[in-house]
């Protein structure tokens, strides 16, 4: 798991995609072509996410280039599949490894997560949205793939819609808009 994080941030700075990182990229991205701007940014979202970037960064960025609505809208396609790929990527190179784990705490864990899959992953989305060590944490955990997608699905909206409150807010406030 280590190799693959340093090759892929070796790969992410290397490459010049570290640049494009910024508002007035994804603004002017969206504003040129709104599909291609859109996979423009689920494809950074989703590289953010697996070398480890908060995805509060992309929906501040999408909320200021895009306005509240739109910009909460766009995020959660992105956070969806983001949260989708990262899950496949690290559950094909880590597998279960967490099951590995034989502490009481991690078995106590692991229990919760087995009993309520859906509702573990749901809340552990409203609490800590698309944090990028949840997502490996969950795709190690041996957690089906469909159970995981519908927490993340039913999860992700209450915190992307207060987020996007939040910076659209945050943005009139400081005069962004």
């Amino acid at each position: 798991m280590a190799l693959f994080l340093g090759v892929l941030f070796a790969t992410f700075e290397l490459s010049g995609w570290r640049d494009h990182f910024s508002r007035q990229f994804l603004h002017d991205q969206f504003l040129e072509n709104r599909l291609s701007g859109v996979l423009v940014f689920v494809l950074l979202f989703s590289l953010g996410n697996l070398i480890q970037i908060p995805g509060w960064i992309f929906l501040a960025a999408a909320v200021l280039a895009l306005g509240r609505s739109w910009g909460g809208i766009v995020t959660y396609l992105a956070a969806s599949l983001s949260c989708a790929l990262t899950f496949l990527s690290i559950r094909l190179l880590g597998g279960d490894a967490l099951r590995q784990l034989k502490s009481r705490l991690a078995l106590r864990l692991l229990a919760q997560l087995d009993g309520h899959p859906i509702r573990s992953v749901l809340c552990l989305r409203i609490l800590f949205q698309t944090v990028p060590a949840l997502n490996y944490v969950l795709a190690m955990s041996g957690v089906g793939f469909r159970e995981y997608m519908l927490g993340t699905l039913l999860g992700l909206p209450l915190p992307i819609a207060l987020y996007c409150l939040f910076f659209d807010f945050l943005a009139s406030l400081l005069d962004l808009g």
